[in-house]
């Protein structure tokens, strides 16, 4: 296949020139032969799906406790959907979709159990040594701590798919080096030393799309998440103008629809009426740009895949929303308080007694200095599943929190 072209259905067309083309890509830290069959892109979506972070992302809580019902959304499934989202727009702009789900799919390698508690928890935690960061820890993992290839540690990814997991909220410095986001996590620092991922622009069309693909999943899916454990109802959601416009024309269109349709519906409109304003609105702002390659998005000073102006404060408002009514909610509040007691007990007793930890960990010489403890004790944890730490807290402590 030509390196400037794609497949579409059953015929091809031409590759948008502001898109990352794989026959171009700026390789690998560890240089391999190139494959026979598929793109570095593929490549690099391949090794992600099989690793085992992925795997573990079964377990791994989205909003809901994985154990409370086998109906909510984990990170995998999250991951999953965001990466279908993302192809999506990349398709349509004529960005490299594989590329696209490669970012999408590795995006939330690095969140702890129990959600962004754990984030939270942890990051207090390790404070004195340089703090915790879920998207710098998906660094880690992919540059580290998958150990599966006989010459590399980590999955030795493209530049271009780094760059987005890295990139893909935007620049973390400024053209002189000052932060736009806070502190640079260490562990992003170090890394860009030895392969330089241009922190201070803009990462790519695929990686914008992986990002507000994002933000249209969570949007939409934990809405249906939290109609269906009770705490978000459909006359709640009139009081919001994003999904408020959109049961008004279900209900017009299917009068006496039942609640779970209703909400089904509102849920897959909500989805396609932000997909097809990001394609939009993206569309215009590569017009207007007119970009003759990669270099002209990462240098535009702004994304391109973004919300129009209208979706970005209807978006915002849904977010506000989502934030009062279902992450804050008590009995959203309860289960985060045992969660954030598990993560703390087993942080202060492994670090306090790194031979506690089970078989195979803590025995390592390194681990006298506080500082290289303490950062193997949170990757530790933060490659567990939920059902997991529970179960390393029971096996430590006479009494674990019930979270269900």
């Amino acid at each position: 296949m030509a390196a400037s072209f794609e497949r579409i259905g059953f015929g091809y067309r031409p590759r948008a020139p502001y898109a990352c083309d794989p026959a171009a890509s700026r390789g690998r830290l560890f240089p391999e032969p190139e494959s026979p069959t598929r793109t570095p892109f593929q490549r690099d979506r391949d090794r992600i799906i099989h690793s085992t972070a992925f795997r573990r992302l079964k377990h791994k809580t989205q909003v809901f406790i994985a154990h409370e019902g086998d109906h909510y959304r984990t990170r995998l499934t999250h991951t999953i959907e965001v990466a279908q989202i993302a192809r999506a727009i990349a398709r349509a702009l004529r960005a490299d979709e594989d590329l696209a789900e490669a970012i999408a799919l590795v995006h939330d390698f690095g969140h702890t159990p129990f959600g962004h508690t754990g984030e939270e928890t942890l990051d207090a935690l390790m404070k004195p040594w340089g703090g915790f960061d879920h998207n710098a820890q998906s660094l880690r993992i992919v540059t580290g701590l998958e150990r599966r290839y006989a010459e590399f540690d980590g999955l030795n990814l493209t530049w271009e798919t780094l760059e987005g997991l890295v990139k893909h909220n935007g620049p973390l410095v400024d053209a002189e080096g000052r932060t736009l986001k806070g502190a640079v996590p260490g562990t992003i620092l170090s890394f860009n030393a030895r392969f330089d991922l241009e922190l201070d622009k803009y990462a790519s069309v695929e990686a914008q799309a992986a990002a507000i693909a994002d933000d249209i999943a969570y949007d939409a899916h934990d809405i249906d998440d939290g109609l269906r454990a009770g705490l978000l109802s459909l006359d709640m959601l009139e009081a919001v103008s994003l999904p408020a416009g959109i049961l008004a024309a279900v209900r017009a269109r299917y009068p006496g629809l039942d609640a779970v349709r209703t909400g089904h519906e509102l849920m897959r409109r909500q989805i396609t009426v932000m997909v097809e304003d990001a394609i939009a609105t993206a569309q215009a702002n590569i017009e207007a740009l007119a970009p003759q390659g990669v270099a002209a998005i990462h240098d535009a000073g702004r994304p391109v895949v973004a919300f129009s102006g209208q979706m970005a404060a209807a978006e915002k408002e849904l977010k506000t929303f989502l934030y009062a009514n279902l992450y804050r909610h008590p009995d959203v509040m309860a289960v985060r308080e045992g969660a954030d007691q598990i993560v703390h007990d087993l942080f202060t007793r492994y670090f306090a007694r790194p031979a506690d930890m089970p078989e195979g960990h803590g025995h390592e010489p390194e681990l006298a200095g506080e500082a290289a403890r303490a950062r193997y004790v949170a990757d530790f944890i933060a490659g567990m599943t939920d059902t997991y730490a529970i179960k390393e807290h029971r096996r430590l402590f006479d009494r674990t929190p019930e979270l269900g």
